[in-house]
């Protein structure tokens, strides 16, 4: 039985420790709050602060895992790198942990390094130097932290007059680094996830291409399959396989992409499953948190299938306080080939992801509307 550390225990460290606790795993959960999603169904858990060192070094100390599985940004690396060279596991390694949490390392490698297509982009520490990147850059464009998730901090400016909005929004984003990426604003027809799992034995393997839609750089839907014409598949999967071959280890990559007419664009990446791949759950034979574990283990992946036009459509708070009871679930399920999962985070706020809703259809168009209809029939109770 391997023992494995999960640091992060939001939605998608909880669906990982499900897919771990029915291939024998033990799992112990670690955020910095407590009875945090993943909590709730892993073995034990801990409550620090992951981006504190000693905390950090506390706790893996204490449980000894196997295996550690960064599920979020917010961790100090440096830490994982320590452990690493002491034979612990770090997914993927703890070099590739340390790029991806952090945007302008990951955006250097692939465009630097490795001559991927990237939109342009430039640094800034402050106001300042914010306002020569885009006057460089030129409007409209998009201002993100260099750390963060889930487009915390994240906006699209069209104007001079909107930089200093701009920048004190992005300083409250998630990690300890004021500094942000300067990004041209790409007019895309499209984004996609592009699930891409690493294997300790076997070639590198892709899910079918997700499409998604995102609101403040958030994810909001996201479904599979994405019509994608061969070449720019084939685009897609070369610079996803090369960046992750670069980062090494095993484990489930999310890649993202812009997509143009004329271009497939590389856009960010996360080491570990992607929220927009919840679709995964009821889209495929083998979900993206099923795929992440026999990857990191080390088993067989014999085959990935599409079951069928597939979506997800996220359940949001609407105000903040601690939920009480959801409602509309019943109402949700009448509808065949629909699922619901509700998160039970422990508290709400305006916005924030608290369940998703999932769907097969006859056609993507037909599983996206059935996935926002079950979606929006949840309502949120805090009394």
């Amino acid at each position: 039985m391997k023992k494995i550390m999960i640091l992060g225990s939001g939605e998608l460290g909880k669906e990982f420790v499900i897919s771990a606790q029915r291939l024998g795993c033990y799992c112990i959960a670690v955020d910095r709050y407590p009875n945090a999603p993943a909590m709730q169904v892993a073995h034990e858990s801990e409550v620090v602060n992951m981006q504190n060192a000693f905390e950090l070094k506390d706790v893996v100390e204490k449980h000894l895992p196997d295996i550690i599985v960064p599920e979020v940004e917010a961790i100090d690396t440096e830490t994982l790198k320590i452990f690493e060279k002491n034979k612990v596991q770090v997914v993927p390694t703890a070099y590739a942990t340390h790029l991806t949490m952090n945007r302008d390392a990951i955006r250097d490698l692939a465009a630097e390094k490795l001559k991927l297509r990237t939109a342009k982009y430039a640094y800034a520490e402050n106001l300042e130097e914010l306002q020569k990147a885009a006057h460089h850059i030129g409007y409209p464009l998009v201002i993100k932290p260099v750390m963060s998730s889930s487009g915390k901090g994240q906006s699209k400016v069209d104007n001079e007059s909107q930089l200093t909005h701009a920048w004190e929004y992005a300083k409250k984003g998630r990690g300890d680094r004021v500094k942000v990426i300067v990004e041209e604003f790409i007019n895309f027809t499209g984004e996609i996830t592009l699930l891409t799992i690493k294997q300790k034995k076997g070639k590198t393997l892709f899910c079918p291409p997700i499409g998604h839609i995102q609101e403040d750089g958030d994810y909001r839907e996201s479904w599979q399959p994405f019509e994608l014409n061969d070449t720019h598949l084939k685009k897609a999967k070369k610079m996803a396989k090369a960046v992750t071959d670069k980062l090494g280890g095993s484990g489930l990559f999310g890649v993202e992409f812009f997509l143009t007419k004329k271009e497939v664009i590389f856009s960010e990446l996360s080491p570990r499953p992607h929220d927009t791949g919840m679709v995964t759950l009821i889209s495929q034979n083998l979900s993206e948190f099923d795929l992440h574990l026999r990857a990191i283990l080390g088993l067989p992946i014999p085959k990935i299938e599409c079951i069928g036009p597939s979506a997800s459509a996220v359940i949001l708070s609407k105000k903040e306080g601690v939920p009480k009871r959801y409602s509309g679930i019943e109402k949700a399920l009448e509808v065949k080939d629909t699922d619901i999962r509700i998160f039970n985070k422990p508290m709400a706020y305006p916005s924030r992801r608290m369940g998703v809703a999932l769907a097969l259809g006859k056609s993507v168009k037909t599983a996206r509307k059935k996935a926002l209809e079950a979606a929006d029939q949840i309502k949120i109770h805090f009394k």
